[in-house]
C-alpha cells in the first residue's frame, strides 16, 4: 500500500472519530427535563427557585448532559396544559417531563369561582399522558402541594386537593410513571414544624407560592424520584 493511500486512510479514521466524538457530544448537550405546569413552575426557574436549584445539582454531579428547563405559565390549569401541550413540549423532544399541576383547578374553585371538575381534570389529564407516551417521552408526575399550610385537614380546600392528588396518584399507578408525592413530604414537614398551625411561612409566601425552603424541597424530592429512573441518570 502506498504512503498515499496510507494517508488518505489515516484522515479517514480521523474523520470517523471526529464525527462520533461531535455526535456523541451534541447527543449529551440535547437531554433535557422538562417542567410542565403553572405559576409555582414559571417561579421555579428563578433565581433560587427550584429548577435553578436542579441545574445545580446537575453541574455538581457532573452530569453535563442534562439541563432542566421551565415550560410553566400562571394561572394554567389542567387544560391549558393540554391546549399547549404541542408546542411547549412535544416539539421540543425533551427526555424526560415533569408534570407539576392541579393547585389552580381547585384554588381557583374559591378565588375566581372557576376550577376544573374533577372528572374533567382527569379526563385532562388522560390525554395529556397518553400524547407523551404515544411520543416515548418519560413522564414524572407530582402531587399538588398545597393551598394553605394550617395541619392536614385544617385548610379550606385540603377535601379538595386530596380528591384531585387521589387522581394523580392513580394515573401513576395505571400509566406506570413514577410519582413524587410533594403533598405527603410538605405535610410531614409542615406537621413537625409549623408549631403556631400559620397558613403559611413553612414551606410557602402565600400557602401557595413556595419560599426558600419549600424550592429546596422540591428539587430534592424531584431529584430522588429521577435518580430512581433505570438508566436516566
Amino acid at each position: 500500500m502506498g504512503i498515499q493511500m496510507e494517508s488518505k486512510l489515516i484522515l479517514l479514521a480521523l474523520f470517523v472519530i471526529v464525527m462520533l466524538l461531535m455526535s456523541y457530544t451534541v447527543s449529551k448537550k440535547t437531554k433535557t427535563i422538562l417542567f410542565f405546569g403553572d405559576s409555582i413552575t414559571e417561579f421555579g426557574t428563578l433565581p433560587g427557585g427550584y429548577l435553578q436549584l436542579l441545574n445545580e445539582k446537575i453541574v455538581q454531579n457532573g452530569l453535563s448532559q442534562l439541563t432542566c428547563l421551565g415550560a410553566g405559565i400562571s394561572g394554567n390549569k389542567i387544560y391549558d396544559l393540554y391546549l399547549r401541550l404541542e408546542d411547549d413540549v412535544l416539539n421540543k423532544n425533551p427526555a424526560l417531563v415533569v408534570i407539576l399541576i392541579g393547585v389552580n383547578d381547585v384554588w381557583h374553585k374559591v378565588s375566581h369561582g372557576t376550577g376544573t371538575d374533577a372528572d374533567k381534570f382527569e379526563k385532562f389529564y388522560k390525554a395529556i399522558l397518553n400524547k407523551l407516551q404515544a411520543s416515548n417521552i418519560p413522564v414524572v408526575l407530582c402531587t399538588i402541594i398545597s393551598i394553605g399550610e394550617k395541619l392536614q385537614g385544617q385548610n379550606r380546600q385540603d377535601d379538595d386537593i386530596d380528591v384531585y392528588n387521589g387522581i394523580i396518584r392513580n394515573l401513576s399507578s395505571t400509566y406506570q410513571v413514577p410519582l413524587c408525592d410533594l403533598r405527603k413530604v410538605a405535610f410531614d414537614c409542615i406537621a413537625a414544624q409549623n408549631h403556631t398551625n400559620a397558613d403559611r411561612g413553612v414551606l410557602t409566601k402565600d400557602g401557595v407560592h413556595l419560599n426558600e425552603t419549600g424550592n429546596r424541597m422540591v428539587a430534592e424530592n424531584i431529584w430522588q424520584t429521577i435518580a430512581q429512573i433505570p438508566g436516566f441518570l
